[in-house]
């Protein structure tokens, strides 16, 4: 079994996601009392969120490639940045180590061609709504980007960093994340990507008939299948 490196704490709330998915994969896949080998390096998020609000990319790509050097060193054998956001400096990320980078969005493109989806909806932070660093790799796959409007896309950054990122679940933000939801299907989504690693807390697959892809069940579930490989 291959070793998991995860840069983690980006929330630590979500990150707590990735640590049982991965686990629950092993275990059903090999049974009895197999559980996954993991390497965490859980950063200080409010280190990097004074990063990416002062435009300081640059000195979070140098933070998260430290912790990944450091998951090599530990003997992972390949690297996942547990949040899509910070995808931004996957790049610098994957350069400061020799072993694979298992990127986020590339696997969730990858399950959005298993279920057909041609058109879809994206939620997430702004960073991730409204620059190109992950709306780019769908769309080289083929795949057609719709994102909330303006006011909408404050509600969602809004409610991920001032009450997801902290632990806060609350009904209200769940009925409007819905409706944003509905929405995006209305002007022609097949499917939402829930493109934020916290949102999979707030929202279920059994709250809408919109499809949903979480990005974090997607790139757990994928990284833990990779470590099984061979």
């Amino acid at each position: 079994m291959k070793v998991i490196g995860l840069i983690g704490g980006m929330s630590w709330a979500s990150t707590v996601t990735y640590y049982q998915v991965i686990n629950r994969v092993v275990a059903e896949q090999l049974g009895g009392l197999h559980s996954a080998r993991i390497v965490l390096y859980s950063v200080d998020f409010d280190e990097i969120e004074r990063c990416q609000s002062s435009g300081d990319w640059g000195r979070s790509a140098e933070i998260l490639a430290e912790a990944a050097r450091a998951l090599e060193r530990a003997g992972a054998d390949m690297v996942l940045i547990c949040t899509n956001t910070m995808h931004k400096v996957a790049g610098e990320v994957a350069a400061a180590v020799s072993v694979p980078l298992l990127h986020i969005a590339d696997m969730t493109a990858d399950e959005l061609d298993h279920a057909g989806i041609a058109t879809v909806g994206l939620l997430g932070t702004r960073y991730t709504m409204e620059q190109d660093f992950y709306t780019g790799v769908l769309e080289k796959r083929g795949i057609a980007i719709l994102t909330p409007d303006e006011k909408d896309r404050e509600l969602v950054n809004r409610v991920i960093f001032d009450e997801l990122c902290l632990g806060e679940i609350r009904d209200d933000s769940r009925a409007e994340f819905l409706r944003v939801i509905d929405d995006l299907a209305v002007r022609g989504a097949q499917g939402v990507i829930l493109g934020c690693t916290e949102i999979g807390l707030l929202v279920h697959p059994e709250d809408t008939d919109v499809p949903l892809f979480d990005t974090t069940l997607i790139h757990a579930r994928g990284a833990a299948l990779r470590a099984l490989e061979g």
